[in-house]
């Protein structure tokens, strides 16, 4: 009878315990884990979102002791949610393994985060010393794909992956990742601006102006007649080259510095062909011209380049960097 007494007391003692082991939801992106319950202590491991945990104790006002691999650790009250148990049904039926698994299986997710300093560093790898393959403006949106390395994110960029440093992001919000499909690109319609054409104008009629009173007043002198001709002509040329003429490129625009898009060879009037360097591969994409900058338009994304000459080319964001004509 003692014996009996004494195994029913230690199964209630052990499952008293097992219940107090509760299961926790991660909801941070990526949960620290320290050695102890002092918030300056070591980290010992990070946990991602959406990982359950194993409660050990909760005692603390602060911070959970759980259960790891090869040990225990403590992490935050903060960012860690208690999972409801289910409540067991009594006559289930037996489900097909294959609908039980797409049924559980979750949709890929990417996160979608800002860029919050300009010229932001786009590495091969998840190391400071790695090449940079590009550059992110200020306020970009950017799809991360990997946030499991302790300093570094994997991001999409146009046609490839690359590495961030995590300081420079925050988080804006998740979306579906969806499979686009190919489509070919429309530009958009350019609105016309009539200023430089008014200006023009008004440039030509006081040069016209400015000639008429001179044949009146120049008492028929042929030589001031002839420099004030061709004076006002040549200003109203460089005003019609300036203002009015549209700007056109051709030709291979070449960079030497480490970008991702390495050359532009512009052969028609609307597209151009583009070196990726990171993916070593070469794509087409539609452009416009408007004033002195091309606005290159692919499936992801914009590429601009301002025509400093019609020789040289200066590239902003991946295709930072000067390029010549070959």
């Amino acid at each position: 009878m003692t014996r009996i007494l004494f195994l029913l007391i230690a199964l209630s003692i052990f499952s008293s315990r097992i219940n107090a082991q509760d299961t926790y939801k991660v909801t941070a992106d990526q949960l620290r884990v320290r050695a102890s319950s002092d918030p300056k202590s070591k980290v010992i491991a990070n946990i991602s979102q959406n990982e359950n945990l194993t409660v050990l104790d909760a005692s603390n006002d602060k911070f959970y002791k759980i259960k790891l691999k090869n040990g225990e650790g403590w992490v935050s009250k903060d960012f860690v949610q208690k999972i409801s148990a289910p409540t067991p049904q009594p006559n289930t039926t037996q489900t097909n393994p294959a609908t039980q698994s797409s049924a559980t299986a979750a949709p890929a997710t990417d996160v979608i985060y800002r860029v919050t300093t300009d010229n932001l560093r786009v590495r091969q790898k998840a190391d400071p010393k790695s090449k940079v393959i590009g550059y992110l403006p200020e306020n970009e949106n950017v799809a991360v794909i990997d946030s499991a390395d302790a300093s570094y994110f994997r991001i999409k960029v146009t046609n490839g992956e690359g590495w961030v440093s995590k300081e420079f992001l925050v988080r804006v919000s998740p979306v579906k990742a969806v499979q686009k499909p190919a489509v070919s690109v429309e530009v958009p319609a350019i609105d016309k601006d009539y200023s430089n054409i008014i200006f023009f104008a008004v440039v030509a009629l006081v040069m016209g102006t400015i000639l008429y009173f001179i044949f009146k007043y120049s008492n028929q002198n042929k030589i001031l007649i002839g420099i004030s001709a061709i004076i006002v002509l040549v200003v109203i040329y460089f005003c019609f080259i300036t203002f009015i003429q549209p700007k056109t490129v051709n030709g291979t625009f070449v960079s030497d510095s480490e970008t991702q898009y390495k050359t532009f060879d512009f052969n028609t009037n609307d597209s151009v062909i583009v070196k990726d360097t990171y993916t070593d591969s070469t794509f087409t994409a539609k452009y416009v011209i408007e004033g002195d900058m091309i606005k290159l338009y692919d499936q992801q994304n914009m590429i601009l380049l301002l025509i400093r000459d019609e020789n040289t080319l200066v590239g902003e964001g991946f295709t930072r960097g000067i390029f010549t004509k070959k």
